[in-house]
């Protein structure tokens, strides 16, 4: 099979463009807070764009597609956990960190838990960044090797170094509008595709009758409800996420933005699905598709380009190309920006160098970057294990950040040996309940534990709901022992709420704005 010359140029015309826009875009110079949160002046149109175009990136497309092809309607969970997800932002954490005047989602962790122990958060969610990233842009190279016939590898560098380097321009402005032209690629190339797919005389719709609403066998009814809030809650402590929810110009347009983003998710999730749906009622006997037939495990997770490439006409595919290309470089720019973000502002400037210039802190933030996308493409060339540790970092954002990022929030008492204590607590029961996709095996057995399918029950809320408890408890016993002068003041090395004094407490510094510890207590 020889390279798809006319693809590959429209590809590459497309990276163009995106490129051109997101320099233009950020073409000015900016300051720290520029650079993270676009002045805070973003419209409403614009971040309903962004924010969609955020969610809605290549794991999320490819996998819709898969789940459907491979376990029906009732395990595609992903469309209506992130809409439900991002409802919840919209209505109960936006309006919350808007007020606070936020600049990143680690400023409530770090003031409430201490510089430390917030830094010490901010590890389980750049690695869930980084596996993402990876796991999408792997997601494109498999994606570029079936339709265009190019090594994997080649369309990987491409692509991060091209998101790579708008992001260093212009920050989230430059990523803000590229997600909008992705944005409008994405929607165009979906609903483009599925249409003549449906037209193909190897896709027989009857074969699935029986088959494709999926089932829930009772055994597996705990790890359905386990996944179901993992999507929903688990959803919610993203900074890319809240990186667009703070660069709005008030709290009510980050809610409307939000609110109408979710739509536009769930909608957009449509699509994929009715390609997994066409994935598997497809004869591939009936293709000119050479591989082993029925579909191995490996190629059902590339279900949506084998639709693309085999069941319609070359410049539709091309069309299809350009949505999954666009969604990819959507959500790799924005973990890029978030990772970026939250290490040179809340642990190199808040942590190792409080008085650095907003220069200096602008540099810091595109080396970070710079050296996230390296890692990133790394990890998606070498690494064949990526969607597992992406799924094992999608469960501590669920185990472990949403009830930190919920207690800085909203409990007044919540300090930093609560969220310590909390830390290790459900980093060890979510490593003892063991990870089948990463070869880990369990060392703690929960109730109803099967030799053969693993956890059954929902392990994961189980272990949330613990580490709520254990924060919440802890805080409760520390800031009693301290304020009854059980334990004294000197003893106090990780000063709980109220008593932080190492990040300035005034309005601003480098142009950005900090909390009080009283304004986090509101």
């Amino acid at each position: 099979m020889a390279v798809n010359i006319p693809g590959l140029v429209a590809v590459l015309v497309f990276y163009v463009i995106i490129l051109l826009v997101g320099i233009v875009a950020g073409r000015k110079k900016r300051s720290t807070d520029d650079f993270i949160l676009a002045g805070r002046s973003m419209n409403s149109l614009v971040s309903v764009f962004s924010i969609t175009a955020t969610v809605v990136g290549g794991a999320y497309i490819n996998g819709t597609a898969e789940s459907m092809a491979s376990m029906g309607l009732a395990w595609s969970l992903v469309p209506p956990g992130f809409f439900l997800g991002a409802l919840i932002v919209a209505f109960v954490y936006a309006p919350k960190l808007h007020r606070l005047g936020c600049v990143t989602m680690f400023d409530p962790l770090q003031k409430k838990y201490g510089k430390y122990v917030g830094g010490l958060l901010f590890f389980p969610e750049v690695m869930g960044d980084l596996f993402w990233a990876a796991a999408i842009l792997a997601a494109l190279g498999s994606t570029m090797a079936i339709v265009l016939d190019v090594q994997s590898w080649i369309m990987i560098l491409v692509s991060g170094v091209v998101a790579a380097v708008y992001t260093c321009v212009g920050g989230l402005q430059s990523v803000a509008y590229t997600d909008i032209l992705q944005l409008v690629f994405i929607i165009i190339g979906l609903v483009v595709s599925f249409p003549f797919a449906m037209q193909h005389p190897a896709v027989d719709f009857r074969s699935i009758t029986s088959t494709w609403t999926g089932q829930v066998p009772v055994a597996m009814i705990g790890s359905y409800i386990d996944v179901c809030l993992l999507l929903v809650f688990g959803a919610i402590p993203w900074q890319a996420f809240y990186q667009r929810v703070l660069a709005c110009r008030t709290a009510q347009v980050a809610r409307v933005s939000i609110a109408l983003a979710s739509v536009l998710v769930i909608v957009l999730g449509v699509p994929p699905l009715i390609m997994g749906a066409i994935g598997a009622a497809t004869d591939w006997n009936q293709t000119s598709y050479e591989g082993t037939i029925p579909l191995s495990p490996e190629m059902q997770s590339s279900i949506l380009p084998l639709v693309l490439n085999y069941l319609c006409p070359l410049p539709v595919s091309m069309v299809g190309l350009g949505a999954i290309s666009a969604a990819v470089m959507s959500s790799a720019d924005s973990v890029n920006l978030a990772a970026s973000s939250v290490a040179a502002k809340n642990i190199y400037n808040d942590i190792f160098r409080p008085k650095a210039s907003d220069r200096e802190v602008l540099w810091v933030m595109r080396i970070s970057s710079l050296i996230f996308a390296g890692g990133a493409c790394a990890l998606a060339i070498v690494s064949k294990s990526v969607y597992g540790l992406f799924v094992a970092c999608s469960d501590l954002m669920y185990v472990i950040q949403f009830p930190q990022f919920t207690c800085a929030l909203w409990a007044s008492w919540a300090n930093g040996y609560g969220s310590v204590i909390g830390f290790i607590v459900a980093l060890i029961l979510r490593i003892g309940a063991g990870e089948p996709l990463l070869n880990v095996k369990p060392f703690i057995r929960f109730p109803f534990y099967d030799e053969v399918y693993g956890q059954l029950f929902p392990f994961r809320t189980l272990i949330a709901v613990v580490s709520f408890a254990t924060i919440l408890s802890i805080s409760a016993i520390t800031n009693l022992l301290f304020t009854n002068r059980i334990l004294p003041a000197s003893r106090d090395v990780l000063n709980p709420s109220g008593r932080h004094t190492s990040i300035p407490t005034n309005t601003e510094k480098n142009g950005m704005k900090f909390l009080s510890s009283e304004e986090i207590a509101l």
